[in-house]
């Protein structure tokens, strides 16, 4: 039954989709995927090896003497250009990306009573199972709260070309989300956008997000309406011997700021289309070196 769940999604979006060519003229949605139904981390070793490198042990959770905490992305200026410059930033929003494993993060969901039961359906049959895009459907959900690895993805050469950020569910340890971020210029970009891909079996889900800086030194990432080829959410599948792409009505919005107490918070909202699916909100903290998590 599951098998034939996960071929009939592969063949929707096959539809509504459109054929892409990942190793020529749509590189920018070449993303890892899943080679069996639960995601998890299984899909790193594939990732590095695409890139003939490696994949940096978990093991650092916090800063060291040996050395600083791994982050998302390897600096805040990678996604400096025309509009953006990350020198304008929060200290503390650049070391949450800089540094992610390093800080610590409680979460509030709240769902819009129109999408809860599209949202529960999609949680019962795919998302819980595969272990990927596993949004929480109830505030208690996470009301133990989430543990969360970022294992960094090198090149070659040594450079962070990717890093998977995983989060499960205490005491459960079930994943929640995993997670490939990296920054990305998108077809005639001046600057990166950053680029979030959810590998599923055989196909992934892909958001590429515009940042941008407050007036007060916030991040602000969004994924907003638009055509193909722009900034918003994909779904990508292998079905047949080729591969499809669509763009989908999901757009969705990330405001990182420090509270007037001095706290690092982010307000996150999806919609569908204009209309609000899920809003959630982050408390961030970070840890003290040598402190383990």
């Amino acid at each position: 039954m599951n098998q034939l769940l996960d071929l009939g999604s592969r063949k929707f979006w096959r539809l509504v989709g459109r054929p892409v060519d990942l190793a020529g003229d749509h590189s920018w949605l070449r993303a890892p995927v899943s080679r069996s139904s639960t995601v998890g981390d299984g899909w790193l070793a594939a990732e590095a090896a695409h890139h003939g490198g490696t994949v940096d042990d978990d093991a650092a959770t916090t800063d060291t003497p040996a050395g600083p905490a791994p982050g998302l992305l390897p600096a805040m200026t990678v996604l400096d250009g025309p509009g953006f410059d990350a020198s304008r930033l929060d200290p503390r929003i650049r070391d949450f990306y800089e540094h992610t494993a390093a800080w610590h993060m409680e979460v509030w969901s709240g769902w819009s009573p129109l999408f809860w039961p599209a949202g529960e359906v999609i949680a019962r049959l795919f998302a819980r199972r595969v272990e990927q895009l596993s949004l929480p459907m109830r505030p208690l959900d996470v009301a133990h709260g989430m543990d969360s690895r970022v294992r960094v993805i090198r090149d070659r050469d040594g450079e962070q070309v990717g890093a998977a950020w995983l989060r499960t569910l205490r005491p459960s340890g079930r994943y929640v989300f995993s997670g490939c971020y990296s920054t990305r210029c998108l077809p005639g970009n001046a600057r990166p956008s950053v680029h979030v891909a959810f590998p599923l079996e055989s196909g992934n889900v892909q958001v590429f997000l515009r940042p941008a800086v407050s007036d007060e030194g916030g991040l602000v990432l969004e994924s907003p309406p638009g055509r193909f080829g722009q900034d918003g959410a994909y779904v990508v599948v292998h079905d047949g011997g080729r591969d499809f792409a669509a763009r989908v009505p999901l757009h969705e919005t990330f405001r990182l700021y420090t509270d007037p107490y001095g706290v690092l918070r982010t307000d996150h909202e999806l919609r569908m289309w204009r209309t609000w699916m899920m809003r959630l909100h982050y408390k961030m903290d970070r840890e003290k070196m040598g402190r383990a998590r």
